[in-house]
């Protein structure tokens, strides 16, 4: 079985609305129907409620795509542009148990609530492939808990959006 963390689209931020309602950037749909070849059609496809993460799962496949809320980004309800981002997230990792910023969860309350979910997902469809559209640091802690490393904030900073990040399970909820 193969996993596919596909980190959405780029979004179109609007000031003074957290980042968890943003919809798609329009320009951006290009970048998202060219990861189309890559993924398979007749995956297991689930999604992050988050309207970037459905919006991205529409453009990628024509079949169903269930919603999981379990999936939704690290929580970040502050509406703070936040000049040196990659920084506070940063901190969040290096202490996970706390609010690395006024208005986030910490990042070990999303790691609690993501990787359960995804094993989940993973134990029911064992024989398949499985997409998953959500987010980056989500799925940055999805591949640390599957892989039993540290969370790799390198490859975190260097995805894209889109982007898709594939591991290859071997036993249900396993790498």
């Amino acid at each position: 079985m193969t996993l596919f963390l596909v980190r959405h689209g780029r979004p179109l931020p609007v000031a003074g609305v957290p980042a968890h309602l943003w919809s798609l950037d329009p320009t951006g749909f290009d970048a998202v129907w060219a990861l189309r070849d890559a993924l398979p059609a007749r995956a297991a496809w689930f999604s992050s409620p988050e309207p970037k993460a459905t919006e991205t799962a529409q453009l990628l496949t024509d079949g169903q795509v269930g919603v999981i809320d379990e999936l939704r980004e690290h929580v970040r309800e502050n509406t703070d542009w936040i000049d040196d981002f990659e920084a506070v997230v940063s901190a969040a990792f290096d202490a996970p148990g706390v609010a690395a910023y006024d208005g986030w969860e910490p990042l070990a309350a999303c790691r609690d609530r993501v990787v359960p979910a995804v094993r989940r997902v993973l134990d029911v469809h064992h024989d398949q492939d499985v997409v998953l559209v959500g987010h980056g640091t989500a799925w940055t802690l999805v591949v640390a808990a599957l892989s039993g490393q540290a969370p790799d904030l390198e490859r975190w900073a260097a995805l894209a959006m889109p982007d898709v990040i594939v591991v290859r399970v071997t036993s249900p909820g396993r790498p």
